[in-house]
């Protein structure tokens, strides 16, 4: 895959860690910055102990409602199967298809064996207003979000982060240099 700066952000909130992207450079992500994203995720989350299972995330699941904006994410699963990439991913799809078991039965055929742990956004708009949301009703952590990609390490740290999550943001930067 191409190599990209973006930002990754981990949620951990009812006993799960969910990885987002990108949550800090790109303002709107084309199919082929999804896909490389989704790969460099993919191998920042195992990297840290996490089987990944990608979600790329949009308004719209495998092609219902169809709106232009889905096709995007569409086609970067698309350049996901070309690439035969060797972790689990799927979509286009909701949120809650992509954290909802009881939800996803309504699509037997979505390759995801669990809950999606890292989520591809399909915007900043949408990934900035997802964490901000979880951190403000939630009740969970926000973690970055941690520049990725870059050849040395680096984060963004928001206002209000606690010595313990600069920590842990420090620990998770140092695995992004690698």
């Amino acid at each position: 895959p191409n190599h990209h700066v973006f930002g990754l952000s981990l949620v951990m909130s009812r006993g799960q860690t969910l990885f987002v992207a990108d949550t800090a450079v790109h303002e709107v992500l084309s199919a082929l910055q999804m896909a490389d994203i989704a790969e460099q995720a993919a191998k920042v989350a195992r990297s840290l102990g996490h089987e990944p299972r990608v979600a790329l995330i949009s308004y719209s699941n495998f092609g219902h409602p169809a709106l232009p904006r889905a096709e995007v994410v569409r086609d970067a699963v698309k350049l996901l199967d070309e690439r035969q990439v060797g972790f689990e991913y799927e979509g286009e799809m909701t949120i809650e298809v992509a954290l909802n078991e009881e939800i996803k039965r309504n699509y037997p055929f979505c390759r995801l064996t669990g809950p999606a742990n890292v989520l591809i956004m399909p915007s900043l708009l949408t990934s900035q207003v997802s964490t901000q949301l979880l951190l403000e009703e939630g009740g969970g952590t926000v973690l970055g979000p941690v520049l990725m990609g870059l050849s040395k390490p680096a984060q963004i740290v928001p206002m209000g982060t606690t010595v313990s999550d600069m920590v842990n943001m420090t620990a998770l930067a140092a695995q992004g240099a690698n």
